[in-house]
Formats: structure tokens, C-alpha cells, sequence
């Protein structure tokens, strides 16, 4: 495996981080691979570790080359600075394709919390988007003033005909970004006539990641068996949408 780190020209302070899987001779059914671009939560004020190399860590275990963006985040930025970074970091993995072996029509995000906001603006606002959405415990609406850095678009009114097909995940027990933002879009998504897939769990805190001891920084709060299928269920669903790597020898 290849790790790079790619500063943006948005913000040199802003950071992609590259992890591509190896391709070799004796995995002859493998010579381009899916990807994924990972934005993190934290509020819009920073980028949660919990959120970021876990995640790309077990995307990559499904063969998916892995991509992490440590946006503009902070008081003093905005959401068009955070917007601007996401935008230029998909546009970074496209135009690199070939070098990166990624496969340019098979680019997911996924996002988290105010990740989840800055993911979906991607799909909602974006002059180039994803091929899919994956959004966990996602803020959304515009009415979360005490929770982040600074002011952001609320997405329910942004969804398209060409918003891509997505995957939510969040927890009715959400007390910091309420299961109502999750339901907004999925509703939006609907008169849209984007299909979807959502997981809403009864039982969990805000900011799971992936729901186990790994991803919890020790916390037990953060580690719930339930919530932690909602990684291989978007992996089904994203070989549902995007195929999986083919079998063409006996």
C-alpha cells in the first residue's frame, strides 16, 4: 500500500491523504479499484481521528483505495472554505485517476456529522459529484447554530434529480444532531426520485464512527454492536450500485 500526502491548492493548511492498495499480476480480476473520500465530523471546527483513519482502514480491507480530507474547518473560516476543499479534493482524485487506479465513475463520499453536511453538499451543490453518498448521523438542516463553527445551507432545499443514490445512517437516541436531519433529506431524496438506503438504529450516541472499540478512543459510549453493521450493510449497497470486482475464471 501507497500513502500520500497531497496539500490543496484551496487551502495549503488542508490536507488529502491518499491510501491505494497495491495491484499485482497474481490479482488478475483487480486493475482499476472503487474509492472512497472520507470527510470527518467535528462541528465544522475540526476533523475527528475517530472518523478518519478507521474508517479508511476498513473500506481499504474491501478493496477500496481510500482517500481522507482534513478540510478548512474553524471560527475564523466558513462553510465556502470547507465547500471549496471538498470540491477540489474530488477533483484531485478524478484528474488522478490513472495514478491512483482508481476507476473515476466509482467515487463514493462518505461523511460524518458535519462531514456528513459538507459530503452532502457534494452531492446536492456540487459542479462535480460523487457517484454516491454515504452520510452517518449527517446534519443537514440549517438550524444547528450551537453545534457548528458557522453558519451552512441547509440541504433538504438543495437535493436534485442529480443528487447520487445514497446511504444514511444515524440513531433515534442522536442527541447532538437529531434523527429529524436525516429524515428531512430522506424525504427531500424522495420527491426527488434519488433512491436511497437508511439505517436509523434505536439505540446509540452522536459521533459512533464505526461503533467499535478501535473507533472509540476508549470511550465506552462509543462502541455499539448494532450500530457497527451499518459499515458492511454500505458495503452490499455499494456493490449493489457500483459492482463488485469480477469473477471471470473458474
Amino acid at each position: 500500500m501507497n500513502i500520500q500526502s497531497i496539500q490543496l491548492s484551496s487551502n495549503p493548511q488542508s490536507t488529502l491523504t491518499a491510501y491505494s492498495l497495491d495491484t499485482t499480476k497474481r490479482m488478475k480480476n483487480i486493475s482499476i479499484r472503487p474509492a472512497v473520500l472520507i470527510l470527518p465530523g467535528g462541528g465544522y471546527y475540526y476533523t475527528s481521528d475517530r472518523e478518519a483513519e478507521p474508517v479508511a482502514m476498513a473500506y481499504l480491507s474491501e478493496g477500496y483505495h481510500a482517500f481522507i480530507l482534513r478540510y478548512s474547518v474553524g471560527e475564523d473560516k466558513g462553510f465556502e472554505d470547507s465547500f471549496r476543499d471538498a470540491e477540489e479534493a474530488l477533483a484531485y482524485i478524478r484528474n488522478h485517476a490513472s495514478e491512483f487506479g482508481v476507476d473515476p465513475e466509482r467515487i463514493a463520499v462518505v461523511g460524518f456529522s458535519a462531514g456528513g453536511h459538507l459530503a452532502a453538499s457534494l452531492g446536492t451543490m456540487g459542479t462535480n459529484r460523487p457517484r454516491a453518498l454515504i452520510l452517518g448521523y449527517p446534519c443537514i438542516l440549517s438550524t444547528l447554530e450551537d453545534v457548528l463553527a458557522f453558519p451552512v445551507p441547509s440541504l433538504e432545499e438543495k437535493v436534485d434529480g442529480n443528487t447520487p443514490p445514497s446511504f444514511l445512517f444515524s440513531t433515534f437516541e442522536d442527541q447532538i444532531v437529531p434523527v429529524e436531519h436525516t429524515v428531512e433529506f430522506m424525504r427531500a431524496l424522495t420527491r426527488a426520485g434519488v433512491p436511497f438506503e437508511s439505517h436509523i438504529f434505536q439505540h446509540g450516541v452522536h459521533g459512533l464512527s464505526l461503533g467499535k472499540p478501535l473507533s472509540s478512543a476508549g470511550q465506552r459510549s462509543m462502541v455499539d454492536e448494532d450500530f457497527s453493521q451499518w459499515f458492511q450493510l454500505s458495503i452490499s449497497w455499494l456493490h449493489r450500485l457500483m459492482g463488485d470486482f469480477p469473477l471471470d475464471r473458474e
